[in-house]
């Protein structure tokens, strides 16, 4: 990580950065959860900025902490390749295009309602929202490798939400703290195997 933009080679990947987050701000619908797919695509695959365990180890920080996901994870990830220069850039342009499309909406949201050609443009982006976060989630199971066994905690997490609405962040406490117990109990019985 460059703590300082000394080179030119420095100051255009700062640019391409910046393209690359603003185009997954302005053209991903779905919120943080549906950005992850792509910005995974474009920081691991595309471009090669980060490795794919680390880019889950980002993505696993990120989502634990408050505030919008895609803002978090676009600060992480500018941090880690350009140090605090990345971050706010990457920040900043990651948010923009959604803050002017926001704005714009505002503006204009009494000519929108019960417009039906804007009724159907959301009905039809609704179901792709849905598989653009399941997408990622795939991804990132086997990215780190887990096997069916494992398939139970994320059934309890999301049900413990949704059926018993228990904070999300209680459930990721709850996990990390299981998780923890769990590698104590297996380090001490000899065994090399984690999570």
């Amino acid at each position: 990580m460059n703590q300082l933009i000394t080179t030119k080679r420095d100051w255009l990947q700062l640019l391409l950065m910046a393209k690359t987050f603003f185009l997954i701000g302005g053209f991903t619908f779905g919120g943080g959860q549906a950005m992850i797919q792509l910005i995974r695509t474009e920081v691991v695959d595309k471009y090669h900025w980060l490795e794919d365990k680390e880019f889950l180890d980002l993505f696993a920080m990120a989502q634990s902490l408050p505030g919008v996901l895609a803002v978090n994870i676009s600060i992480f990830i500018g941090y880690r390749i350009q140090g605090i220069l990345g971050a706010i850039v990457c920040a900043l342009t990651c948010t923009f295009p959604s803050f002017v499309i926001i704005l714009v909406i505002a503006i204009y949201a009494h000519s929108f309602k019960g417009n039906p050609t804007i009724e159907a443009i959301f009905k039809g982006i609704r179901p792709v929202v849905v598989s653009l976060i399941a997408a990622p989630t795939i991804t990132i199971w086997k990215a780190l490798g887990l096997g069916w066994k494992w398939l139970w905690i994320p059934i309890v997490s999301a049900l413990s939400v949704w059926l018993l609405g228990i904070s999300p962040v209680t459930v990721i406490l709850v996990s990390a703290l299981l998780g923890w117990m769990y590698t104590l109990y297996i380090s001490k019985k000899g065994e090399n195997n984690t999570l």
